[in-house]
């Protein structure tokens, strides 16, 4: 947490008058909020009472949120205990010639299932590497508050040393205060019955506050991965309700089925997972996405050269890759929150480390300015390339063929008929929606 954060007071009234500091931002009061923290040093429990008297002091440089956000009255018995009680001294943060400054990491829907495998990843090191301290901020409701506390005691048990700070919170203006990167994961599913333009409209809704919150106290330089569905069009709205923080700096989630189209290039060809390169996702996150095999190597050679059976490529492959989620879920009864866990690490890893000589990796981003020719203002998985600063630019030696460009021609109109019907979320005027047809993934179900 930066020495910018704001500074609450809590005292504890105990006979003995007992008195202890907790670092808390004060946006919420402290009856829905929590914070956990790992230290090195010295730490003390904050003494326990029957009477507890929580009190909050304001910095006068804090920033104001644009919208009140409603919060439950003070509970009669505080939750605050055992480890969320402890104290951490930002002066005694240990700060080594072999570590790295600690970055802040803000997750929502931190209490899902894909959440349960990603954030023991973060932990670990596994992601931006083991000279690299993280804070974590959770992001979650009211509903699975006492979840995230399960999880972040599951945390505690890890004894992760990198991981130095992990806090809670239902508002996302405290959570993503000074946030470095945002992986934002919380979205409603698809009830049964509910039309995608619905979908549409209940988790816009959730992506424009969190776009308005990121832009009020995120770091200016924050990144950004939606993986909450529809994530091309929740990304679009989040960076339009975000307009201080660069919009190359937003990403949808297609990382998966990236990886789910290597897997079966590898598998038809026989080779294993690491000869398969240049795999490009065009467009949507939806059963209109076009997995590009004309682009795409296996051990160094066009894909059409070492798979013959064309016929396959542009049927079975296609097929195979857009409906994988779905046929998993039948499988397993559950969706893939595994592998969309490694999905984000690939993502992120692929943004803070050099992309290898020649090849690529998919991210669904702002199209202003591609020399592709897709509509510009709407964001489309493309192939991208990093020099591993958290940047990318758009890979320009690509081929396409009119069995490429017209896959990206339909996954184009779908994410401009979704754009249409979420204008009222992105400032744009009236939404109206003429969605084509219901592409929904499985997974949204």
């Amino acid at each position: 947490m930066s020495s910018s954060a704001v500074m609450a007071v809590a005292e504890v009234s105990s006979p003995s008058n007992a008195k202890t500091r907790l670092l808390q931002s004060s946006q919420l009061s402290f009856s829905s909020t929590h914070l956990y923290s790992l230290r090195r040093s010295a730490f003390r429990p904050i003494p326990t009472t029957q009477k507890a008297r929580i009190s909050c002091s304001v910095a006068p440089n804090q920033v104001q949120t644009p919208i009140p956000v409603q919060v439950e009255g003070p509970k009669t018995k505080s939750e605050c205990y055992g480890v969320f009680c402890l104290t951490y001294d930002l002066k005694a943060e240990e700060e080594t010639k072999s570590w790295k400054k600690m970055i802040n990491i803000a997750v929502s829907g931190a209490a899902g299932m894909i959440s349960n495998h990603l954030l023991f990843k973060l932990a670990s090191g596994e992601v931006f590497g083991p000279d690299q301290p993280i804070a974590l901020k959770l992001l979650g409701s009211e509903r699975s508050l006492q979840a995230l506390e399960g999880v972040a005691m599951e945390l505690e048990d890890s004894l992760y040393p990198l991981l130095r700070e992990v806090s809670i919170s239902i508002d996302p203006y405290e959570v993503f205060q000074d946030a470095e990167w945002a992986i934002l994961i919380g979205a409603k599913p698809r009830g049964p019955g509910m039309e995608r333009a619905d979908l549409l409209d209940i988790n816009g809704q959730i992506y424009a506050e969190q776009g308005k919150a990121l832009n009020s106290v995120a770091s200016r330089d924050v990144k950004v991965i939606v993986v909450g569905n529809p994530c091309n069009t929740n990304a679009l709205i989040c960076l339009k309700n975000a307009p201080n923080i660069p919009a190359k700096n937003f990403h949808a989630l297609t990382r998966l089925d990236e990886n789910r189209a290597k897997c079966q290039l590898a598998l038809k060809a026989g080779v294993f997972y690491d000869k398969v390169s240049n795999v490009t996702i065009w467009g949507n996150h939806s059963t209109t996405q076009v997995p590009d095999f004309l682009n795409a190597r296996i051990d160094g050679l066009p894909v059409k050269e070492v798979i013959k059976d064309h016929k396959w490529l542009e049927e079975e492959f296609m097929e195979n890759v857009q409906k994988r989620g779905g046929v998993l879920i039948k499988k397993w009864g559950r969706s893939s929150a595994a592998s969309t866990s490694v999905s984000i690490v690939d993502a992120i890893k692929s943004l803070i480390t050099p992309t290898p000589e020649g090849d690529w990796f998919s991210s669904g981003v702002y199209t202003n300015g591609n020399p592709y020719g897709i509509a510009e203002d709407i964001v489309f998985s493309m192939p991208c390339r990093s020099k591993g600063d958290g940047h990318y630019e758009l890979v320009k030696d690509v081929i396409f063929d009119d069995y490429l460009r017209k896959g990206i021609a339909k996954t184009e109109a779908e994410l401009l008929a979704e754009k249409r019907c979420v204008a009222h979320l992105t400032g744009e005027g009236i939404g109206y929606c003429d969605l084509p047809e219901d592409t929904m993934l499985p997974g949204e179900m």
